[in-house]
């Protein structure tokens, strides 16, 4: 896309991705992802139902009567996004493209992140990491990461997520908090590098899918490719033994998903194209806060 249709997305996606944060996701998301830890902050006066364990007692020495110390909680986190660019993202059937949603999950999260003083980086993977984007503060910092959300240009086209994981835990020494998005169509097994990057820091997934990836509709004879191997095959839609294979071979595969999940101990959400991504991402947010 050209700059000027590119600044406009960038403005359309700034404006309801900073209101979601402000207005919806703000309480969520600092329950959810709290503090490292308590810092000094200042000291007053004591007050009644007070901590005496809290007594500044060389103040107090000081100025002859009880003066407190008082703490607030340390928030600045650090927050990873790894988005999967392989080529299956340009999906769209049902409601948006993948990506286009992909991008204003992502943003969200950005704009969440930095409302609450937390650095935000980025992390686009195919098979292979196309592009890092180490976390800072700031706007400047979050539209940089939008526009590239919406305009990078991957080399490859398949799906590699273990190998993105395993650069992720190598280039990410400090404890942060990290969302994995992607559709998760990937034929490789990834449970050892998420469980291993699962032991490092907090790490979230959220599936983006079609539902036609899920299901196919009765149109007869199609031919469908493959966007990540660029295979093409003749389809018998009409068929309902093709038809309950293909609901067979994504019920196999969300099943495989999820106990990897699971057993990996990583909260997380599955959200179709045509669905409001935000109640999904609450429900991400309040299950992740209860268990925090």
């Amino acid at each position: 896309m050209d700059a000027k249709e590119l600044l406009k997305k960038v403005r359309k996606i700034e404006i309801k991705s900073r209101g979601l944060s402000q207005n919806i996701f703000a309480g969520e998301y600092h329950s959810a992802f709290k503090g490292r830890g308590m810092m000094f902050s200042e000291v007053r006066e004591y007050q009644y139902g007070d901590d005496i364990r809290d007594i500044d007692w060389n103040v107090t020495a000081r100025h002859n009567h009880p003066y407190v110390k008082v703490y607030e909680e340390e928030r600045e986190l650090t927050v990873m996004l790894l988005v999967d660019m392989s080529a299956s993202r340009l999906f769209g059937a049902v409601g948006v493209e993948k990506r286009e949603m992909i991008a204003e999950i992502a943003a969200t999260l950005a704009f969440s992140a930095t409302q609450n003083n937390d650095k935000i980086g980025a992390l686009f993977f195919t098979d292979k990491v196309e592009k890092f984007i180490p976390p800072k503060k700031g706007k400047k910092h979050i539209l940089l990461i939008v526009r590239e959300l919406l305009d990078f240009q991957p080399e490859n086209k398949r799906t590699d997520i273990a190998h993105a994981l395993r650069y992720f835990t190598d280039a990410m020494r400090k404890r942060s908090s990290m969302f994995l998005i992607s559709d998760f169509i990937d034929a490789d097994d990834y449970r050892q590098a998420l469980s291993i990057a699962r032991n490092k820091h907090d790490v979230m997934a959220i599936q983006v899918y079609d539902k036609r990836d899920s299901e196919l509709p009765n149109v007869g004879l199609i031919r469908a490719c493959d966007l990540e191997t660029g295979h093409t095959r003749w389809v018998d839609t009409s068929s309902a033994k093709v038809r309950k294979a293909y609901g067979r071979w994504w019920y196999d595969r969300q099943q495989a998903m999820t106990e990897t999940l699971r057993s990996s101990r990583v909260n997380f959400v599955s959200v179709a194209t045509d669905e409001n991504y935000v109640k999904a991402l609450i429900g991400l947010f309040k299950n992740r806060g209860q268990k925090a």
